[in-house]
């Protein structure tokens, strides 16, 4: 197979947007909506798809008695005539973020034994639903926050850090709607679609524990503020576990998996006449070492001692991460591609492309980049230092110099990273 850099590019991106497609919120929540109750329903939500997933329901129940309240991320506001929808800030969290919090907690304890509590939870609804646990303030919730961005942590142990300084997640706001039924609605962006993790889990059962929470602070020696090790070695109220009644009767529905949206990917992929590499929607690690295991992945193939024979394409999901030690951002995906490409030392023939679903890699405003072969060539030229900017963590820098940053805006959605590397020879 011959292709050009504008077609690889282009290859990529529709991949891309597959992806991103098979999680619409209008296309995935209708179908996982329980019947309409005969009584009053409270839609409560939180994450970056939680106002176009609102907006899914509004339309799916026309003449539902439906009211509620759901925060997300600034610029991922969608418009919704019965339900109300705040923005706040992510990844470190706001004022609005706490008011929401606060907010959706006194409507939820206003529930009575014949209603339905629709709960709408999305990838970054840990940060947006951000109530402070007694004892703790904004400030606290803050600096944790970036504490454990900054670490190298993983998503489910930031999450079981936050569930355990929180006054609503970690089973919280379901524990706050009982005797109500509960409904769970979930846009997975988490490895292993775990329902306890994504967006640290408001309404379902919390399997961890302080001691958990004591334990992931340990291992990546992090200095909290003097408030929050006091709370955590306390251990005054243990969040409720799967033993707790109050779940007796909840429902929890997927309603996009990462999986779905790599198998897009995949299929278009192979409409163009590609062999798939399916490395799964689990792939975790520090991001530029995933990059260079998967630029050697992809020299193989052209060598001949890979899994698969060009032209073919390298697909993997999940969540890696960035230990930050320097300056900059460190978007995970940009980091990922900063790897691959100093491995991959400008081979002819290979091409990717790694983008966050939700339109926003790490904490800038682009979703991920292209890698081409000529990007260490471009890069010289443009008198960038790769290893320079890894080192400070700036990968946004050098992709942005090249103009080979992917841009999408918001998508409403978000399953997690997807990662694309095509061996066209």
């Amino acid at each position: 197979m011959t292709m050009d850099q504008p077609q690889a590019r282009d290859l990529l991106r529709t991949m891309f947007e597959a992806a991103v497609a098979a999680a619409d919120p209008a296309l995935v929540v209708p179908p996982v909506l329980p019947s309409p109750p005969a009584g009053r329903t409270l839609v409560l939500g939180a994450g970056k798809a939680a106002a176009a997933m609102a907006r899914a329901v509004e339309t799916a129940w026309p003449d539902a008695d439906l009211s509620g309240l759901v925060v997300t991320r600034y610029g991922y506001e969608v418009a919704c005539d019965r339900i109300e929808v705040v923005a706040a800030a992510h990844p470190v969290p706001d004022a609005a973020g706490r008011a929401a919090a606060g907010r959706i907690l006194e409507a939820a304890q206003g529930l009575g034994p014949d209603d339905l509590m629709l709960a709408l939870v999305s990838g970054g609804a840990s940060a947006l639903l951000t109530l402070p646990a007694p004892g703790l303030t904004l400030e606290d919730k803050q600096e944790v926050n970036r504490l454990l961005l900054r670490s190298g942590a993983h998503i489910g142990e930031m999450n079981c850090v936050r569930k355990h300084l929180s006054g609503i997640k970690g089973g919280r706001l379901a524990q706050a709607a009982a005797p109500a039924r509960a409904v769970t609605i979930l846009i997975s962006d988490v490895p292993g679609d775990d329902a306890a993790t994504i967006g640290s889990g408001p309404t379902v059962a919390d399997p961890t524990t302080f001691a958990d929470a004591r334990a992931i602070i340990t291992k990546y020696g992090i200095d909290l503020p003097q408030a929050v090790a006091r709370h955590l070695a306390a251990a005054a109220e243990e969040t409720p576990n799967a033993g707790d009644a109050l779940f007796a009767g909840h429902r929890v529905h997927f309603a996009g998996l990462p999986s779905k949206s790599l198998a897009a990917a995949a299929d278009i992929a192979r409409l163009a006449g590609l062999v798939v590499h399916d490395l799964g929607d689990r792939v975790e690690g520090e991001a530029r070492e995933v990059g260079a295991e998967h630029a050697r992945l992809a020299l193989a193939c052209q060598q001949g001692t890979g899994p698969v024979a060009p032209p073919c394409v390298i697909l993997s999901g999940g969540e890696t991460t960035v230990t930050l030690k320097g300056n900059g951002g460190g978007g995970p995906n940009t980091d990922y591609l900063m790897g691959l490409a100093c491995e991959l030392s400008g081979a002819a023939g290979i091409y990717a492309l790694a983008g966050d679903t939700d339109g926003i890699d790490g904490s800038e405003d682009n979703a991920g980049a292209f890698v081409t072969p000529d990007t260490l060539v471009r890069a010289a030229e443009a008198g960038l230092d790769p290893a320079a900017l890894m080192a400070d963590n700036d990968p946004y820098r050098f992709f942005s110099r090249l103009d080979d940053l992917l841009m999408t805006g918001p998508t409403y959605t978000n399953v997690n990273d997807l990662r694309a590397v095509l061996v066209t020879r």
